[in-house]
């Protein structure tokens, strides 16, 4: 396995990677599109098939996952993806990597915080206000659970 950065020579493989896993390149993050299709990030091939890519973004002192997609469990393919992140981050001097899921997705609830992430807000019905911005967010989300909420964890670094 590799992993690179995104870069020029595979960003519209990226892309369509993006639009496979999330419907569009656009992701709506607490209110706000973040066009994924220019952003940074790192990618994991096995082969030439992508099977993992991490997206992100610096502002200031936070570092803010955008996109994360593992495709093969239990292999260290999110783990190497999040250290990545985490030494782009240091590099910048940030204080702290963010990140927002849903209130369906327990996967990411038991990873991130399995990995060093702390839950620290709950945004209720936050689904609502990302509907108007993405009407392609569907209304039930994994394991039949309506989808309402974001929630943000954080790494303090």
């Amino acid at each position: 396995m590799e992993l690179c950065p995104v870069n020029s020579k595979n960003r519209q493989q990226v892309n369509d990677f993006i639009i496979s896993h999330w419907f569009s390149t656009d992701m709506v993050i607490r209110g706000e599109i973040v066009d994924l299709a220019v952003a940074d990030g790192f990618a994991v091939y096995d082969m030439e098939e992508l099977i993992g890519l991490i997206t992100y973004r610096i502002s200031e002192e936070e570092c803010e996952i955008t996109s994360f997609d593992s495709l093969r469990e239990n292999q260290g393919i999110g783990t190497s993806l999040i250290n990545k992140v985490k030494e782009e981050a240091l590099k910048h001097n940030c204080k702290k990597i963010k990140l927002i899921t849903t209130n369906d997705n327990m996967n990411a609830l038991r990873y991130y915080q399995k990995r060093g992430f702390d839950m620290v807000h709950l945004y209720p019905n936050a689904l609502d206000i990302s509907r108007q911005l993405k009407p392609s967010i569907p209304m039930i989300g994994d394991f039949g659970i309506p989808l309402k909420h974001e929630i943000e964890f954080e790494m303090i670094l």
